[in-house]
C-alpha cells in the first residue's frame, strides 16, 4: 500500500506535508515508503504580485490540489487550515487536523507594534493584519507584501517594508522560534484556524478517512470547526477583515471574535465562555457582529 499526500512546494508546506507523513508513519507502524509526498505547483504560490483577494481569494491555493484529489492523482491533500474556503465542495471532506500551533502572529522589523517609527511601512496582504494594525496604529501605512516566510523577510531586509507579520506557527514549524516579536492574542486576533495543519480526502475514500482518524486532534478540530463556523455565519471571504479564536477552557469552549473596517476606524468583538462548539453558537455570534456593527461594515461581509 502508497498513500499519496499532495502540498504546495512551498518550504513550509514541505515541512507540514512531512509531519503529517510522519504522523501517519507512527500512528500505524507503517514503513518510509508507505506515503509519498507528490508537490503540486499552485495559482496562490505562482502570482505574487497582488493580493489573493484581487485574483480569486484562498482557491488559489487550494483549486490545483482538489483538482488532483478529485482526479485520483492523489488521495490526500494537506493545507494550513486558514488557506482553506469556509465552503468547500461536498466531494472533498477535511479527515484530520494536527494539534494546534502557536496562533499567534509575530512582528518582524521592530520590538513591538507602539516601536514602530511615525508612518512606518508595515507590509501585508492580509486585510485582516492590515485593519488590525490601522486600528492600533492610524498613522501606519501599509504596502502589499507577499511570499513565502524566507521571501517577505528578505524584502524588509531589502527596504521594501519597515516590517511585516508573520504566523508564529510558520516560523515555529520553519525551525525559526526565536524570529519576530509575538503580539498577544489580546491585541491581535489570529485569522481563523490559524496555526492548525489539516488534512482532506476523497469524500467518499472511507479507507483513507479511517487511516487519517489516528493523527487527528478532537480538541483542534473543535476548536478550528468553531472558528470556520463564525466565518461561515458571517458570509466572510478574502476582503473581510475578521479574526477569530476558540480555546478549550475549564469551563467549556471560549470563543473570541472581532469584525473590523478595512481602515481599522470600526471595531466590533466578542468573547463568549461557556461554549460547547456547536455551529449554533458560532451563528449567534456572527448575528450579535453583525447587529452592533454599522451598515458600511456589515457590507464587508455577505450580509
Amino acid at each position: 500500500m502508497k498513500l499519496r499526500l499532495g502540498t504546495r512546494g512551498s518550504p513550509l508546506a514541505r515541512v507540514q506535508a512531512q509531519s503529517v507523513r510522519h504522523a501517519l508513519l507512527a500512528a500505524h507502524g507503517w514503513g518510509p515508503d508507505a506515503v509519498e509526498i507528490v508537490e503540486i505547483r499552485t495559482t496562490g504560490d505562482r502570482v505574487q504580485d497582488r493580493a489573493l483577494a484581487e485574483i480569486g481569494g484562498k482557491a488559489l491555493w487550494t483549486k490545483e490540489l482538489d483538482r488532483a484529489l478529485l482526479g485520483g492523482e492523489i488521495d490526500m491533500a494537506v493545507h494550513s487550515m486558514k488557506d482553506v474556503e469556509t465552503v468547500r465542495p461536498e466531494t472533498i471532506a477535511v479527515a484530520a487536523m494536527l494539534p494546534r500551533a502557536d496562533v499567534r502572529d509575530r512582528l518582524i522589523g521592530a520590538d513591538s507594534i507602539d516601536a514602530l517609527p511615525h508612518g512606518a511601512r508595515i507590509g501585508t496582504s492580509s486585510p485582516r493584519r492590515a485593519a488590525q494594525l490601522r486600528r492600533i496604529r492610524p498613522d501606519l501605512s501599509i504596502v502589499l507584501l507577499r511570499g513565502n516566510v524566507a521571501t517577505r523577510r528578505a524584502k524588509v531586509a531589502a527596504g521594501e517594508a519597515d516590517a511585516t507579520l508573520l504566523a508564529a506557527a510558520g516560523l515555529d514549524r520553519l525551525g525559526e522560534p526565536d524570529v519576530g516579536i509575538a503580539i498577544p492574542v489580546d491585541l491581535m486576533l489570529p485569522a481563523p484556524s490559524q496555526g492548525a495543519i489539516g488534512v482532506e480526502v476523497r469524500a467518499d475514500d472511507v479507507a483513507t478517512r479511517m487511516h487519517l482518524a489516528a493523527i487527528g486532534h478532537p480538541a483542534t478540530e473543535a476548536c478550528v470547526w468553531a472558528e470556520r463556523g463564525v466565518l461561515a455565519a458571517l458570509a466572510a471571504d478574502c476582503h473581510s477583515p475578521v479574526g477569530a479564536l476558540a480555546t478549550l477552557e475549564p469551563e467549556g469552549m471560549r470563543l473570541r471574535a472581532e469584525i473590523l473596517s478595512e481602515d481599522g476606524a470600526e471595531h466590533v468583538r466578542a468573547d463568549r465562555t461557556g461554549l460547547t462548539g456547536s455551529p449554533e453558537e458560532a451563528a449567534e455570534i456572527a448575528q450579535d457582529l453583525l447587529a452592533r456593527a454599522s451598515p458600511r461594515l456589515r457590507g464587508l461581509f455577505g450580509h
